[in-house]
This record gives C-alpha cells, sequence and structure tokens, in this order.
C-alpha cells in the first residue's frame, strides 16, 4: 500500500478593495466628525461669550 504526498496548494489571498459602500462610510465619518467638532467649536465660543458679557 502506497501513499501519494500531500501537497499543499497555496491560494493566493484576493485583497478586497474598497467599494463604493467603503468611501460612502468613510465619508459619512468625516462629515459626521467635522460637524461634531463644529458644534463643539460654536458652543465653546457661545459659552465664553456669554461668561465674559
Amino acid at each position: 500500500m502506497t501513499r501519494k504526498a500531500a501537497t499543499e496548494v497555496i491560494v493566493p489571498t484576493q485583497r478586497h478593495r474598497m467599494g463604493l459602500r467603503g468611501v460612502a462610510y468613510l465619508g459619512t465619518i468625516g462629515v459626521v466628525m467635522v460637524a461634531w467638532i463644529a458644534g463643539l467649536v460654536w458652543a465653546s465660543i457661545a459659552f465664553f461669550d456669554w461668561l465674559v458679557s
């Protein structure tokens, strides 16, 4: 009885390209972050303006 050598098959993994959905997610996160920071800046300016006056 003979055994055949098992050959390992190396399958190259495919790189996932960023599709339209990924770009949309990143864009949405970017817009939300900019709006959040702008809101914090506006609130701090309004607070300090109220504090000084």
